[in-house]
């Protein structure tokens, strides 16, 4: 996209999200139009379901909607970002949600476990290591440390989304994530000498 389609889109988003926030119902079914098949390829290369590509789509853009019509946006030019924000916000939380239940049902589980191929094994390891990545980033000090682990690494959220909210240019961002990496590997030596000690 060269910069004078990226600017006339940018325009296009302002103006849809000032139309919706007034009431426009014409604005709602065009933001709708024009978003719609970029997002569902989104969480399709996401999910890989298709269904669940769908419901998420349609639950993303009820969220987006109620946000515009109530409050519009900070930044109304990154309408089509913070509409693939949510849309990933919810597929982590359904996500999370399967994986708690799998929890849940433990001890059926722990049957299954016994029997279970070698690749189920390696996705509940994978899942119980993102959990304990998870509750070591809660320990971070720094709130912005936190929240650039966790949408960078965890979220998977693009650079340029956070650099914006975050109000950070490129080259800062690298600076403030090697630091925030190297006090997140300081806990993680912490936890690994905990749980050595413990043993």
């Amino acid at each position: 996209m060269d910069e004078a389609s990226e600017q006339s889109e940018k325009e296009i988003a302002v103006r849809l999200v000032e139309r919706v926030h007034e009431g426009d119902e014409a604005a709602e079914a065009e933001f709708f139009r024009r978003y719609e098949r970029g997002l569902l390829l989104y969480l399709r290369t996401m999910c890989r379901d298709h269904s669940l590509a769908e419901d998420l789509r349609q639950e993303a853009f009820k969220i987006v909607l109620l946000r515009l019509r109530e409050s519009g946006l900070k930044d109304p030019s990154r309408l089509a970002a913070f509409l693939r924000r949510t849309a990933r916000n919810l597929f982590i939380g359904d996500y999370r949600k399967k994986a708690r239940r799998r929890t849940e049902n433990g001890v059926q589980g722990l049957d299954r476990l016994a029997t279970a191929p070698a690749e189920q094994l390696r996705r509940l390891e994978k899942e119980q290591q993102a959990r304990w990545v998870r509750k070591l980033i809660g320990q971070l000090n720094t709130p912005r440390d936190r929240e650039l682990l966790y949408r960078f690494y965890i979220a998977e959220e693009e650079k340029e989304d956070i650099c914006h909210d975050l109000d950070l240019d490129s080259l800062h961002f690298n600076r403030v994530l090697f630091r925030a990496r190297q006090r997140f590997k300081q806990i993680v030596e912490k936890s690994r000498q905990g749980r050595q000690s413990r043993e």
